[in-house]
């Protein structure tokens, strides 16, 4: 056997197959522990073995979370990615919703953003001990 048909022998370990994902190994338990991926088959000393169609799941999930979606938005696309007889809107709409969550917290971090660059323009940054970004955090705690 080649290294190459011996590096594309399937099923694999979990190392190989965090490897294949471009995900660590602690990810796929997490995953696993999550049941965003179904329980796999194991050796009889009881080592994970995962199929291609495994780590394909896990590449999906990773690829969906570098895209920002919750676990609960990733079980859903799953679903849906197993189930052939799926309407695209209905991927659509989780996607749209996603985009929607992202614009909000885009607009929240960039007030965060004004506000703060108001306040550190207003500190003078010297020796003296006055500070409108300390005042600012203080007389929040007075506003709750």
């Amino acid at each position: 056997m080649t290294a190459r048909a011996s590096a594309q022998a399937w099923p694999v370990a979990i190392g190989q197959a965090a490897r294949r994902a471009g995900i660590s190994a602690r990810m796929v338990r997490h995953y696993e522990s999550l049941g965003l991926l179904a329980p796999v088959a194991r050796t009889d000393s009881g080592y994970r073995q995962y199929a291609e169609a495994d780590v394909h799941a896990l590449r999906f999930i990773g690829r969906a979370r570098v895209l920002g979606f919750s676990i609960e938005e990733i079980r859903a696309l799953l679903q849906l990615w197993q189930d052939q007889e799926r309407a695209s809107s209905q991927v659509k709409r989780i996607a749209q919703a996603h985009i929607d969550d992202l614009g909000a917290r885009i607009a929240a971090m960039q007030a965060m953003q004004r506000t703060l660059q108001t306040l550190v323009s207003c500190c003078q940054g010297n020796e003296r001990p006055n500070c409108p970004i300390l005042d600012d955090l203080a007389a929040a705690g007075q506003r709750l």
